[in-house]
C-alpha cells in the first residue's frame, strides 16, 4: 500500500458537487451511459439519481458506478482501460461499472488527447488517485455515520465494511453523505497484488454497440437542418488557390453556396499541431453528400505557385522557424537530394570515443543505407467534423487526438471565448497521427459560422490522400567497423529525411559501443508531414536492426546472441551517460522471444528473422517466420515479446501488439506515395496498396514480461520492430538484403 498526496483540485471539486443541491448530478445522458454498459451492469436498473463524487466518477443510490473516460478513443480501447484503473482502486465490482467518454473539459482532466503512446501512461497515476479518492470518501461517509474509526473500515466490491461491529453499507448508500466531503489530502493505494480488475481481461464496453452498428463516429453526426460541406484543394504540393468559378456550381441541384475559406489568418502563429498544406480551399455547401459530390466534380479552380516562405511556429512554448520552398517536387529529386545531402557535413549529435581512429583499425567494415518513401496514413473513416456555430457559440463533434490545443486554435480563429466552445468526442475510426492535425475542425467551423447552419465537413478518399499529412521521407546511412575477433568497435549513423531527421541518437546501440557517431541533416520541402504511427521509429527501427543482423553475420554471431553481447556491454560497461534505455529491460524482451521461439531450432523450411526496438517507453522483440511461394512472402507466425510494465487489460494490450505487427507487415511490404511535380500518385485504395486479410500472419504469440514497472506505451511499440524482422526473415529465404522500402516495389 502506497500513501500519496492528492492533486484532485479542491477548487473544481466544489463546482463539480455543487452543479445540484446537495451533489446531485441531474442532466446525465442515460442514453449514453446505456451504450456504454458493461454486461453486468445492463442487468440492473438505472438509478434516479446520480452523485458526482470527483471529475471521474459517479455514483447513483442504487450502487451503479459511472466513470468517464477522458481520453479519446480510437481503438485502443482506452475507453474500457483508463476506467478499470479507476474502478480497481475504487474498490468496485467491474460489473457495476457503466462508463461514459467524458466531455473535452481542461480545467476537470489534463492531457486529454492521444498519441505517442502516452494515454494510460500520463493517465495512470490520476486516474488511480481519482478511484482511491472517491473510496476515501465513502469511507469517511461510513465512519461518520457509525462512528467509528476509518482504519477500522474496509471495502469490497462496492461495499464498506465494519468487520468487528458485522456492518456493511453499499456505496450507493454513502453517496449522497461522501458527495459534501472535502477531497481527502491523503490517501492509499492499493498494493499492485491487490488489483482484482487491472490485470485481468475485461471486454470492450463498445462492443455491442460496434457490432451492431451503432453511431458511435463522427461522420455518423447528423441534426435536423443539417447541410454537407466538401473541399477543393489546389491539385498539387507548391501551388495555392487563386480564384474559382463559381456560376455553374451554384445552380446546380441542392447547392446552397460556393466561396473560398482562408483556414488560418496570416498573422496567427501556429503551433506543433495547426499544420494545414493549403490554408486556402474551395468550399461547396448543399443539401447532399451526392449533390455536393457533383458540384465538386465541375467547379473549376484556378492555382498560382507558392513563393518561399518562412514562418514562426511554436511546439508547446518551444519555438522555431518552418521554411517552405517554392516548386513542384518529385521523388527522384528527393531521393538524389538526400543522398547528395548525406555526403556533406552534418549536426553531430553525439560523439562517443574516437571513431575516425576505430575505423582505421578496424579488420572489417560494413556500410549500408536505407531509404523510405512518404506514406498516407488512409484511416478507414475519412476526415470529417460537424460544426454548428452561432449566437458566439460553436457546439461540434467529431474524431480528434488532440482536442484540447485543437479548441484554443479554434477559439483563436473564430474569436469565441474556449468557454463557449464544446467540443464532444467521437470514436475515431482511425487516427495514427492523422487526427492530431485538425484544420479540417476549423474548416467546418467557418462553414458553419458563414452559412449560419449546422455543417458536417466530409473529406472523400482523393481529398484525405492528397491532402496531407504524410509521414516523411527518410534516408539513413550506416557504418560499422569490426576487429579480428568480431567485436563491434566503432558504429556511425549518418541520418536525415524530409523534412526531418529520424534520428534519436541515445538509443540502443549507443552505449554499447566504445567508438560512436550519431549525427543528421534535414531538407526542406512542401509537401505537408505530420506524425505517423510511431514517429520517426517506424522507420529507425526497421534500418538499425536490419543493419545489425547484416553486422552479426559479418561477424560470424547469432543475430540474438550478437545484440544481448552489445546490450551486455551496456549494462556492465556502459559508454556515455545519455543512453535513453534500460538495457537489461531490453535484453529481457530478446531472451524472451528466444525461448518462447525455440530459436536455433529447425522450423521446417521456414525462415527466421529478428528485430528488437525500444520505443514510447517500451520494449519489443520480435520473431517473424514466414516462406516464399511464387515470389511471395507468406508470413506464418510472429512471436512477440513485450515489457510494457502493468498490462491493464490483457486482451486488449494482445490485440493492440497483434494490430501492431499486422499493420507493419503491410506498410513495409507495399507502403509508399510518390510525387510527380507535386502531385501524388495515388489517390485511393485502388493504388495504394494496403495488406489483405489473407496476407496476415496465420499465427501471433503475444508474452508480456510481468513486473510492477507503471504502464507505459503499447499502440505504437510493437510496430517498428516487425519492419526488419520481416526483411531478416526475407534475407534468409532469398539471400537479398532489404534497402529500401516498399520491399515488393
Amino acid at each position: 500500500m502506497t500513501t500519496i498526496k492528492t492533486t484532485l483540485g479542491r477548487r473544481a471539486f466544489i463546482q463539480n458537487t455543487s452543479l445540484a443541491s446537495g451533489g446531485l448530478v441531474l442532466g446525465f445522458s442515460f442514453l449514453n451511459s446505456c451504450q456504454s454498459l458493461s454486461d453486468g451492469a445492463m442487468e440492473k436498473e438505472l438509478p434516479e439519481e446520480w452523485f458526482e463524487i470527483n471529475s471521474y466518477l459517479k455514483i447513483g443510490e442504487n450502487g451503479l458506478v459511472t466513470i468517464l473516460s477522458p481520453n479519446p478513443e480510437g481503438g485502443q480501447n482506452v475507453k474500457t482501460s483508463m476506467p478499470m484503473i479507476v474502478a480497481d482502486e475504487l474498490d468496485v465490482d467491474w460489473s457495476a461499472v457503466l462508463v461514459e467518454q467524458a466531455p473535452l473539459d481542461t480545467a476537470a482532466f489534463s492531457f486529454q488527447f492521444i498519441g505517442g503512446s502516452q494515454a494510460l501512461r500520463r493517465g495512470w497515476s490520476g486516474l488511480r488517485m481519482a478511484g482511491a479518492s472517491a473510496k476515501t470518501m465513502l469511507m469517511e461517509a461510513a465512519a461518520e455515520l457509525w462512528n467509528v474509526g476509518l482504519d477500522e473500515l474496509s471495502t469490497q466490491k462496492g461495499r464498506v465494511y465494519h468487520q468487528n461491529q458485522g456492518k456493511s453499507m453499499g456505496y450507493g448508500e454513502l453517496a449522497s453523505l461522501a458527495a459534501k466531503r472535502a477531497v481527502p489530502e491523503k490517501v492509499n493505494l492499493k498494493a499492485i497484488a491487490d488489483f482484482t480488475i487491472i490485470g485481468n481481461s475485461q471486454k470492450n464496453v463498445e462492443t455491442k454497440n460496434i457490432i451492431t452498428g451503432k453511431p458511435l463516429f463522427g461522420i455518423d453526426a447528423q441534426r435536423a437542418g443539417m447541410l454537407t460541406a466538401m473541399i477543393v484543394h489546389p491539385p498539387a504540393f507548391g501551388l495555392q488557390l487563386k480564384a474559382i468559378t463559381t456560376d455553374r456550381v451554384k445552380s446546380m441541384p441542392g447547392i446552397k453556396d460556393v466561396f473560398i475559406i482562408k483556414v488560418f489568418n496570416d498573422d496567427f502563429e501556429k503551433q506543433f499541431f495547426d499544420t494545414r498544406t493549403f490554408n486556402e480551399v474551395a468550399v461547396i455547401v448543399g443539401d447532399s453528400t451526392w449533390e455536393v459530390l457533383q458540384a465538386k466534380k465541375e467547379l473549376q479552380i484556378e492555382c498560382a505557385p507558392i513563393k518561399s516562405s518562412t514562418e514562426t511556429r511554436s511546439r508547446f512554448g518551444v519555438k522555431w522557424e518552418q521554411h517552405t520552398p517554392a516548386g513542384l517536387e518529385n521523388t527522384d529529386d528527393h531521393y538524389r537530394q538526400m543522398e547528395a545531402r548525406a555526403q556533406q557535413p552534418a549536426q553531430v549529435r553525439r560523439k562517443d570515443g574516437n571513431p575516425e581512429a576505430a575505423f582505421k583499425r578496424a579488420a572489417k567494415v560494413i556500410e549500408s543505407t536505407y531509404t523510405a518513401p512518404f506514406l498516407a496514413h488512409n484511416c478507414m473513416e475519412p476526415m470529417n467534423f460537424f460544426a454548428d456555430v452561432k449566437g458566439g457559440k460553436a457546439e461540434l463533434i467529431g474524431p480528434l487526438q488532440k482536442p484540447e490545443f485543437t479548441e484554443q486554435t479554434l477559439a483563436a480563429r473564430l474569436g469565441i471565448p474556449l468557454e463557449n466552445i464544446d467540443i464532444k468526442m467521437s470514436r475515431l475510426g482511425g487516427g495514427y497521427g492523422r487526427r492530431s492535425y485538425a484544420h479540417w475542425l476549423v474548416e467546418a467551423a467557418l462553414i458553419s459560422q458563414k452559412m449560419e447552419a449546422p455543417v458536417k465537413l466530409v473529406y472523400t478518399r482523393e481529398d484525405d490522400m492528397t491532402d496531407g499529412i504524410y509521414r516523411p521521407s527518410y534516408q539513413i546511412k550506416y557504418k560499422a567497423g569490426l576487429d579480428a575477433q568480431g567485436n563491434l568497435i566503432a558504429f556511425h549513423v549518418n541520418a536525415g529525411g524530409i523534412p526531418e531527421s529520424p534520428l534519436s541518437e541515445n538509443r540502443f546501440p549507443a552505449g554499447a559501443v566504445p567508438n560512436y557517431l550519431a549525427e543528421d541533416w534535414t531538407i526542406d520541402t512542401n509537401i505537408t508531414v505530420g506524425s505517423f504511427r510511431a514517429p520517426r521509429s517506424n522507420f529507425m527501427a526497421s534500418a538499425e536492426q536490419s543493419f545489425l543482423d547484416e553486422v552479426a553475420a559479418a561477424a560470424g554471431k547469432d543475430p540474438i546472441d550478437f545484440r544481448l553481447e552489445l546490450l551486455l556491454n551496456a549494462q556492465t560497461n556502459p559508454v556515455g551517460t545519455n543512453n535513453d534505455y534500460d538495457p537489461k529491460r531490453y535484453a529481457g524482451v530478446l531472451e524472451l522471444v528466444k525461448v518462447k521461439s525455440n530459436w536455433g531450432t529447425s522450423t521446417d523450411q521456414k525462415h527466421r528473422g529478428v528485430s528488437s526496438y525500444f520505443c514510447h517507453n517500451t520494449y519489443v522483440a520480435q520473431v517473424l517466420e514466414l516462406t516464399v511461394e511464387a515470389g511471395v512472402p507468406v508470413v506464418h507466425k510472429v512471436i512477440c515479446g513485450i515489457d510494457c510494465g502493468i498490462v491493464v487489460n490483457p486482451d486488449s494490450a494482445k490485440n493492440m501488439a497483434e494490430g501492431g505487427v499486422v499493420d507493419s507487415i503491410g506498410t513495409a511490404l507495399y507502403g509508399e506515395l510518390s510525387f510527380e511535380n507535386g502531385v501524388p500518385n495515388k489517390d485511393n485504395f485502388h493504388n495504394y496498396r494496403m495488406i489483405r486479410m489473407k496476407e496476415a500472419p496465420k499465427e501471433i504469440d503475444v508474452y508480456f514480461v510481468e513486473n510492477q514497472i507503471a504502464p507505459t506505451g503499447l499502440g505504437e511499440p510493437t510496430y517498428p520492430p516487425t519492419f526488419a524482422a520481416l526483411a531478416n526473415a526475407l534475407h534468409k529465404a532469398t539471400g537479398k538484403r532489404y534497402y529500401k522500402q516498399p520491399f515488393l516495389s
